[in-house]
């Protein structure tokens, strides 16, 4: 197979994948070791995100036209590709819960929901909880106010019933 078109194959297999992605995160995962990258790896898995390297020429190529063309201007260096399906901040936050064991592991660069953002941007974004999460605490935030409201009514309830009616409710 001539080059150009081994080239392409790599292409559309960019572009296939970044068709259903919510986000793309570039990295830089310069100096890791296997056993590093291996524990990386099989994390990102877990958590439903692609990660793959990719020549900075393939994916110049394959963002062109696409949401995640921003990235460009960060394509320099060894690149390596995360991409989130399920949420879009799944990836960085991964990512950035890794960094704390593997210092050489930086971010680039991102795209979430369109928009780019720089590693500081990807920082901040890797801090942002999951949606299951900030659900819960509007959940709790919610059961708290209604519980102590059901402690004032039943307080009031049981004050105007007299001792009788509180002997006879227990």
């Amino acid at each position: 197979m001539p080059k150009v078109e081994e080239k392409q194959v790599v292409i559309n297999e960019i572009k296939e994948k970044l068709k259903g992605a919510k986000s793309a995160v570039l990295v830089d995962a310069r100096g890791l070791s296997v056993e590093q990258d291996t524990s990386l790896r099989r994390k990102l898995r877990e958590a439903g995100v692609v990660y793959k390297v990719y020549k900075n020429t393939m994916l110049d190529m394959a963002v062109e036209g696409t949401p995640f063309e921003g990235l460009k201007s960060y394509l320099a260096g060894p690149t390596t590709l995360a991409l989130s399906y399920a949420e879009a901040t799944t990836a960085a936050r991964v990512i950035s819960k890794e960094q704390k064991n593997i210092p050489k592991l930086t971010f680039k660069a991102g795209v979430i929901e369109n928009t780019v953002f720089d590693a500081q941007g990807m920082a901040a974004i890797a801090d942002i909880p999951s949606r299951e999460e900030l659900i819960s605490r509007l959940l709790g935030s919610f059961k708290s106010p209604m519980s102590s409201f059901a402690r004032i009514i039943r307080a009031i309830a049981d004050k105007d019933a007299g001792p009788e009616a509180v002997a006879a409710a227990e």
